[in-house]
């Protein structure tokens, strides 16, 4: 047993001496390490203190280039700035001495405007004495003058501004008569050759056919069947139409008397398939005419369609389609307001042709221009105006409604085709057989023109020719001149055009003759 705890206590020994020795090496060891990291302390201090002597060193170097270069450029700089402040310096040195040289010119001028300036006033002074002479041997040469003619200076002067007055309208009447000699010959040569071309081009009816009013029977015996029982089938019809049927002792006949002309129409077709159909009674004729006036809208509409296309146009309102159809039943003196249209239409495209201008626009505006004459006794105001509102109502052009409202002159013409238009519907209504007139019209406008040119004084005689479109004015020789006679045509055509209405043109002639008569005894 104590050899067990002896060897145990051996064993302990044994092992706190090992670790006692492995201590002591490890100690030993950790103190040549910390001995070590001591040396590699200190080597690596030494290292970083020459690095920051050099890098220090360095420093200081360039910092002395540094200033080095700075006052390289700062003496540099300097240089730059006297070289600039030296010319500035012998700039200004010029300009003084430019300042000066101007001063100087300025003040020779100085001294010559004022010289000047003495002399003009010797030479004002010297006018003046001069001025005043002249005023007092002027009025010295009046006043000898006066006493010598007898008048005063006023009265010279009214005679001498009388005498020149004179003189001058002598001589404007003269230079007027040669102006509108020269302007007459050209303008009458190539008018009548335009004229002449457009009416040559135009096909049409030598006489345009008249309203009828008259409607053909079958017997006399059917006018009883007309009048009807206490005369109610003649009332009923002209309460349905608005016409005045008149059965007198014409025989085979009866007169539709009415200012309208559609609702003339429609009495003459509903009278004519009354008698065709054989049933007359108040009832039967209310029938008629509503179908009577159906059938005549087809045929208005048609018309107007058919003159369209005759004429050439296209994109027409359908209203003033309409409207153009209705003056197929509408006269003129006599003539047909549709055809005279449609026959205006085509001269004005001609006349355009024949000036280079748009022959289409000018049909189109010539086939419009009477279109108020549809609803001219419907509505008040010239056929024109009417005609131009209603243009402008259905979307025609300006051009189109303003050619409408001046073809009578109601209204200032803008372009070239309002004078084209009054032209053409000049030509197609004034043509041979165009249009009539009563009897008592006829006379009543020859009557008016002599006695427009009575009016004026130095009038002998006047004659109205060519059925009065021409007036010839024979003037006292002694009284009128030549230039005067010419003044004196002018004014009677305006007085004319001022205060008559007429169809076409009236052409003026003042004759003015001088015979000289002695005899040999």
């Amino acid at each position: 047993m104590e050899a067990y705890l002896t060897a145990g206590i051996a064993g302990f020994v044994i092992g706190a001496l090992a670790l006692l020795a492995i201590s002591w090496i490890r100690n030993k060891n950790q103190q040549k390490e910390l001995e070590q990291g001591r040396a590699n302390a200190a080597r690596i201090i030494e290292e970083a203190k020459k690095e920051a002597a050099a890098i220090t060193k360095e420093a200081e170097i360039q910092g002395k280039e540094r200033n080095v270069q700075a006052k390289l450029d700062f003496e540099k700089e300097i240089r730059e700035t006297r070289r600039e402040l030296q010319n500035l310096e012998k700039r200004l040195v010029s300009k003084e001495e430019g300042i000066d040289k101007r001063i100087e010119s300025i003040e020779k001028r100085e001294a010559e405007v004022l010289r000047r300036e003495q002399s003009l006033k010797a030479r004002e002074k010297n006018a003046e004495d001069k001025q005043s002479e002249y005023d007092r041997l002027a009025v010295e040469a009046r006043q000898q003058i006066e006493r010598v003619a007898g008048m005063t200076h006023e009265e010279a002067k009214r005679s001498i501004m009388d005498q020149m007055i004179e003189e001058a309208k002598h001589e404007s009447a003269k230079r007027i008569r040669v102006i509108e000699e020269e302007a007459r010959e050209e303008a009458v040569r190539k008018g009548q050759k335009i004229v002449a071309l457009a009416i040559e081009r135009l096909a049409g009816d030598f006489v345009a056919e008249r309203t009828v009013t008259v409607v053909p029977l079958p017997s006399d015996d059917v006018k009883g069947r007309i009048i009807g029982r206490e005369g109610r089938n003649i009332r009923a019809l002209e309460a349905a139409t608005g016409i005045d049927l008149i059965v007198d002792d014409t025989p085979e006949s009866v007169v539709i008397s009415g200012h309208n002309p559609i609702r003339r129409e429609i009495a003459k077709m509903t009278l004519d398939k009354l008698l065709s159909d054989g049933r007359i009674h108040p009832g039967r004729i209310e029938e008629v005419v509503r179908k009577s006036e159906q059938e005549l809208d087809e045929v208005i509409r048609e018309a107007g369609q058919k003159a369209i296309f005759d004429v050439g146009v296209h994109g027409v309102h359908p209203e003033l389609i309409k409207l153009l159809g209705r003056l197929k039943y509408r006269y003129s003196y006599a003539q047909n307001v549709l055809l005279h249209s449609i026959e205006a239409a085509f001269i004005c495209g001609n006349m355009a042709a024949e000036l280079g201008l748009n022959e289409k626009q000018a049909r189109r505006a010539a086939l419009l221009h009477d279109i108020g004459k549809a609803v001219d006794h419907e509505v008040e105001g010239s056929h024109a105006i009417i005609g131009a509102e209603l243009a402008r109502r259905y979307g025609e052009s300006p051009k189109i409604v303003n050619a409408i409202a001046a073809h009578h002159e109601d209204v200032k013409a803008e372009t070239i085709l309002a004078p084209l238009v009054d032209a053409a519907d000049a030509l197609s209504g004034a043509r041979p057989g165009a249009r009539r007139e009563m009897l008592e019209t006829y006379v009543r406008r020859l009557e008016e023109l002599e006695r427009i040119c009575h009016s004026f004084p130095g009038v002998e005689k006047s004659y109205a020719v060519q059925a009065g479109r021409e007036i010839r004015i024979i003037v006292q020789h002694d009284t009128i001149g030549d230039e005067e006679a010419a003044r004196m045509a002018r004014e009677i055509a305006k007085k004319i055009e001022a205060e008559m209405t007429y169809p076409g043109q009236i052409k003026v002639t003042v004759i003015r003759e001088v015979r000289s008569v002695e005899y040999a005894r």
